[in-house]
């Protein structure tokens, strides 16, 4: 566990060094594009069934998160023009690096859920809290296209908490028994891989 978070420091810290100049891109094109700021935080529950907030670059409008949680489709209204193009190449995730310096998250675990769903979890299901939740996690590579699976749902909400959350809980587990850097890396490639052929196929 030592050695997973010097690689989530040592990663954090080049990448942010490295990428600050397009994420300052990224910040002036928001700002531009829409009225709100930057970034947008979500309180999530992190190891331990602790609180901590979550960060991405803004996507919406300003107070869209009141209408509901889950976004449905690729083209859903609330999402920005700039937005739109975050989400697609999951740059959106970006300032979530900081949450990683924070030690809220490590770079590779179980994404981390808002509170109205977890409450819904099972004992059994509780017991994914024993780790930092992650940027990226199997689940993640699993269900790249999560969005356009709930768009053809009639309940995107039922859809997504009696089908799609216990699979990718299913998945959480599959990481928590097997953890190793071998995994989080191959994790790592996957998601990357993930994401250029979705944007290529799209």
């Amino acid at each position: 566990m030592v050695f997973k978070r010097i690689f989530d420091l040592l990663a954090c810290v080049t990448a942010l060094l490295f990428l600050f100049p397009f994420m300052l891109l990224v910040s002036i094109a928001i700002v531009l594009n829409s009225k709100g700021g930057v970034f947008y935080k979500q309180v999530r529950v992190g190891k331990n069934n602790r609180d901590f907030y979550l960060y991405k670059f803004r996507t919406m409008r300003t107070g869209s998160d009141t209408q509901k949680l889950i976004t449905v489709g690729d083209r859903d209204e609330r999402i920005t023009s700039v937005g739109y193009f975050l989400r697609k190449t999951k740059l959106d995730e970006l300032p979530q690096l900081v949450n990683i310096l924070k030690g809220d998250m490590s770079i590779v675990g179980p994404r981390p859920e808002v509170r109205k769903y977890v409450d819904l979890y099972t004992e059994k299901q509780l017991s994914v809290l024993s780790v930092l939740p992650g940027l990226t996690d199997y689940a993640s590579i699993a269900y790249i296209n999560e969005n356009a699976l709930l768009e053809q749902s009639d309940n995107p909400e039922q859809t997504y908490i009696n089908e799609i959350m216990p699979a990718k809980l299913q998945l959480n587990f599959k990481y928590i028994e097997n953890q190793s850097f071998l995994v989080d890396l191959n994790i790592i490639l996957k998601t990357i891989g993930g994401i250029f052929l979705k944007n290529v196929n799209d």
